[in-house]
């Protein structure tokens, strides 16, 4: 008898009206404000434009969508490409399927359009948004909750996630909920990375590479937990291989990196300083300096006022010395 568990929701859609809100879709959606949030107050930090990465995010956002999708349906075309199967069902997002490796990859396309067309360097933005991505990541994984999907081995633990669904070859019982290791495992990786770009003044690509070895290193066990249907390369499933390699490319950049472009970038958004928007010279900075300025070398209409004071005393100061010179008592106050 299982004492404690995680329940799973009976239903993963919510009927709004004639408007049904997916448990799924609405975790990505969540996910994706909090990323661009949390993005754009770094770059603002950084020395940025806010509205900036909001503006790189609709290119970034519908790539990574696609090549999330395309990730998943490739490398698990069994589910849609099968005799019995419909492929039209590729296309059906809202039922789950997006592979983070696919949306990172196709996402990155996107955001160096984005940034090209913003004269805004990649790496410096990509740091920026790196953290937002893990917690994005931590939200979108509880879609897999909704979907009763990718939970790990049987297990009695007190917070095993109890699947009810008989759908697609589920058995029903207690199992690993790997999406919620998963997504405190993201939340972790977004924490190390914001103390440590604050530690280290990341820049140059660093901070987005550092989170991208942290989730690798997670997604390994986390993935090797999983009982869902996938591919195996060597006794191991394809996306842990996946992970490997992409953590040791993630880890090479970032000793490169370090080696060749060391500290931050000056400057991450031209023109952004001049706005008062970003670090450097502010406006209040630049007010203190044209007050300094004035204070020394007077110039318009306080000028003239000056010139003119000066001209009146000066004329007073002859008159007088005139007087005193012909007998006469320089006139007083009264």
């Amino acid at each position: 008898m299982d004492l404690a568990f995680i329940p799973s929701p009976s239903r993963g859609v919510v009927e709004l009206g004639p408007i049904p809100l997916r448990g799924y879709a609405f975790c990505i959606i969540i996910g994706v404000f909090v990323a661009v949030w949390l993005g754009n107050k770094r770059w603002i930090d950084r020395g940025g434009r806010s509205g900036t990465v909001a503006d790189i995010a609709v290119w970034a956002v519908p790539f990574g969508l696609v090549g999330g999708r395309l990730y998943h349906v490739i490398t698990d075309y069994q589910l849609y490409f099968s005799d019995g199967r419909d492929w039209v069902d590729a296309f059906k997002i809202w039922e789950g399927g997006l592979g983070i490796w696919g949306a990172i990859a196709l996402g990155a396309v996107g955001a160096w359009i984005g940034c090209r067309r913003r004269g805004i360097p990649l790496p410096a933005w990509a740091d920026a948004l790196a953290p937002g991505i893990a917690l994005a990541q931590a939200i979108g994984r509880w879609g897999n909750w909704f979907n009763q999907e990718l939970y790990g081995k049987p297990t009695d633990l007190p917070w095993a996630l109890k699947i009810t669904s008989a759908d697609d070859g589920r058995i029903p019982g207690t199992y690993h909920p790997t999406f919620l290791y998963e997504s405190l495992w993201c939340i972790g990786v977004a924490v190390l990375v914001i103390w440590a770009d604050r530690r280290f003044k990341l820049g140059h690509g660093r901070a987005f590479a550092l989170y991208v070895a942290s989730y690798c290193a997670g997604r390994g066990w986390i993935e090797y937990m999983r009982v869902d249907d996938a591919h195996h390369v060597l006794g191991l499933r394809l996306n842990v291989w996946t992970a490997i390699v992409v953590f040791l490319l993630a880890v090479v950049y970032f000793v490169v990196s370090a080696k060749t472009h060391p500290g931050r970038e000056p400057v991450v958004e031209p023109g952004a300083a001049d706005d008062g928007d970003g670090e450097g010279t502010s406006g209040s900075a630049k007010d203190t300096d044209d007050a300094k300025t004035d204070a020394l070398v007077p110039s318009g209409e306080g000028a003239q006022d000056k010139a003119v004071e000066d001209k009146a005393v000066q004329d007073k100061t002859v008159q007088d010395e005139g007087a005193t010179k012909d007998g006469a008592k320089p006139a007083e106050k009264g």
